[in-house]
């Protein structure tokens, strides 16, 4: 490595150093933070508390009965304060195969869904065999009013009466008076994760305004993984424009933000599950706008609910004599093949990765990992295999990056002899030119390591979305991990330490290991710098394998998992090529032959022809070392 590239490195750590300064919290913030994962560890705590009792617990529950014997009635009342303030009313039940489907004739709304075949974490840690539905929202969570103006004033049904007019096992239809007119809402079941959904109005006709009637459709989410705080990093609003462009809220901060195009579809999307409105007309342009927030410290929803969605959707009526608008709700998990099934662009939600890194990821990642799961593999065994079809594919690549680092290790000392003859930084030049000559004499070259790591990038960083994002890992478990799609926590230390957390991951223990062994395997064939204040670069490289630790403890085990034996095939790869496919001794003498070759052609052999680009590199160093001399000689 030449001193340029160390310079490099070295300018780019400084400025993350002063990133990392500046951007640092204030006494303040780093107060406020400290109380927050206070309040976390110890809700954390409690949850586990609460799993341990009911795994130690299994007793089946007998309900309460008199002294005749008689059932008592269970008077217990859960508090709980929703953010959402909406009066109670009559609940009707709406029940599939897939779905739980709660209506209130109090604004005739959506007030609750369960997903019959999935469970929260809590739930699923219990392992009470059983599953125990999971709620995306429950009453008080969330809503989908109109808003609308009725002469000079503005009306919203929220908190209006709606009655029933008709009720079947899997259709209600509500009703609501105003304004000389009426309000229907119909909701259907259609199957599988689907509810239809329509809104008209009638006789309304002089009173409102058709393009004035707004969908407002607020949405507070549980939550339903083992870690919140990762959770609501990947949670935000999704949303499609009318020519198909997918466009987002922050997954971070708060944010907003106006429509600019006519919309076909709304995701309220979380880490595995989404709430989806497909309006079967679009929404409108004009007035629609989506706004995401999040709990403070403090807020009683803070440990129970993930973030704050709310959009205002234009719902476009032409008309509000016979006013009419229909949609398609989608509750259901974040599945690409439940979504891509839809041919509609849902699976664009999930977060793969951008261009190329995404396509790996459709076409070649996940459907060789389905494949092995569709065989009925174990999740982590079908990570193994995965992996050993990517390295066999990238064989021809890991060969090519071993030879040229054997060649350079067998230059190394001839390399130490040219940097110990040119210590002198106005040498520099000499001393690069020096270096291009003996690799073009023995055949060597630095970049041939470098270029073959180009093609293994694209798939390390597509892998670093898949595995997080894939919904195949969630609760699915693999020797001391119960959750592939969480973190494998062998020590629950329950104190929380800044950047770390307040557990031990083995597997991310296990691939820093690995990745520390490798960086050591090929540390030999760096050249140390002689100039004084360089840093030492194999320092530096160590240094990254520990960073991964506190990277990656709160990260999807199944994603250290894999860079564990990935780093761990990469080494036995390495040893294998060694042993049985390059002998570094022939290459050696092949090499010398090489140089030797060179040196006896001399300057009256036809010179080798050279890239273009080794032709204008060697034309800079020459003009560079040409403008060197005319300074000194001023």
């Amino acid at each position: 490595m030449d001193r340029n590239t160390v310079i490099g490195l070295t300018l780019i750590g400084a400025l993350l150093v002063v990133f990392t300064f500046m951007s640092q919290p204030s006494e303040k913030e780093l107060k406020d933070k400290q109380k927050e994962q206070k309040e976390l560890a110890e809700q954390e705590k409690k949850d586990a508390d609460s799993i341990a009792k009911a795994k130690k617990d299994k007793t089946v529950h007998v309900a309460k009965k008199d002294k005749d014997g008689n059932p008592v009635k269970d008077t217990t009342v859960v508090a709980k304060t929703p953010s959402i303030v909406i009066e109670k009313g009559e609940i009707v039940r709406l029940e599939s195969k897939n779905l739980i489907v709660d209506l209130s004739t109090k604004g005739g709304i959506v007030s609750a869904v369960q997903l019959k075949e999935y469970e929260s974490y809590v739930n699923f840690a219990k392992n009470d065999g059983k599953i125990t539905p999971l709620y995306l929202f429950k009453d008080g969570d969330q809503t989908n009013q109109l808003i609308f103006n009725v002469g000079e004033k503005k009306y919203a049904t929220g908190n209006k009466e709606f009655e029933i007019v008709s009720k079947t096992k899997n259709k209600v239809v509500f009703k609501h008076d105003v304004a000389d007119g009426s309000i229907i809402y119909t909701y259907n079941l259609k199957g599988g994760y689907d509810l239809g959904y329509t809104i008209e109005m009638k006789d309304l006709n002089g009173k409102v305004l058709a393009n004035s009637v707004m969908l407002d459709w607020q949405m507070e989410m549980l939550r339903s993984e083992r870690l919140l705080s990762e959770q609501r990093k990947v949670s935000t609003i999704c949303y499609e424009s009318a020519d198909g462009k997918l466009d987002w809220n922050s997954e971070v901060a708060e944010s907003y933000k106006t429509a600019e195009t006519d919309m076909k579809w709304v995701a309220y999307k979380q880490s595995y599950f989404s709430s989806i409105l497909d309006a079967d007309n679009g929404f409108k342009v004009k007035g629609t706008k989506f706004t995401s927030t999040n709990y403070k410290v403090g807020d009683k929803e803070y440990f129970t609910h993930i973030r704050k969605y709310r959009s205002r959707l234009n719902l476009g009526m032409q008309s509000v004599k016979d006013g009419k608008a229909s949609f398609s709700w989608y509750f259901g998990p974040n599945d690409y093949h439940t979504l891509a099934a839809y041919d509609k662009d849902y699976d664009d939600i999930l977060n793969l990765g951008w261009g190329v890194f995404r396509w790996i990821n459709l076409y070649a990642v996940q459907p060789v990992f389905t494949f092995f799961l569709n065989l009925g593999v174990n999740a982590g065994l079908a990570i193994l295999l995965l992996t050993i079809i990517l390295k066999l594919v990238l064989m021809p690549v890991q060969w090519k990056m071993f030879v040229s680092s054997a060649k350079m290790k067998i230059l190394k000392p001839q390399v130490d002899e040219i940097n110990a003859k040119y210590p002198n930084k106005e040498d520099a030049m000499k001393k690069q030119m020096d270096m291009m000559a003996l690799y073009r004499a023995s055949g060597a070259s630095p970049l041939a390591g470098c270029v073959p790591m180009l093609f293994q990038m694209p798939i390390l960083l597509a892998v670093f979305r898949f595995f997080p994002a894939t919904f195949d890992l969630r609760q699915r478990g693999f020797l001391w991990a119960e959750d592939l799609s969480s973190f494998d926590s062998i020590w629950d230390f329950g104190t929380y330490i800044p950047l770390y957390g307040n557990h031990v991951s083995l597997f991310t223990l296990l691939m820093a290991v690995t990745t520390l062994a490798y960086t050591h395997l090929n540390s030999s064939n760096m050249t140390q710098q002689q100039q004084p204040g360089m840093p030492n670069m194999k320092i530096i490289m160590y240094m990254f394998p520990i960073m991964m630790i506190f990277f990656f403890n709160n990260y999807s085990s199944g994603l250290s998992y894999y860079y564990f034996i990935s780093t761990l095939m990469t080494i036995i790869l390495m040893f294998v090529i060694k042993r049985f496919f390059v002998d570094e001794e022939k290459l050696k003498a092949k090499m010398a032959a090489a140089q030797v070759n060179s040196a006896k052609k001399g300057a009256n052999a036809a010179p080798k022809k050279k890239s273009s680009f080794m032709q204008r590199l060697e034309d800079a160093q020459k003009a560079q070392l040409e403008q060197a001399k005319n300074r000194k000689k001023k």
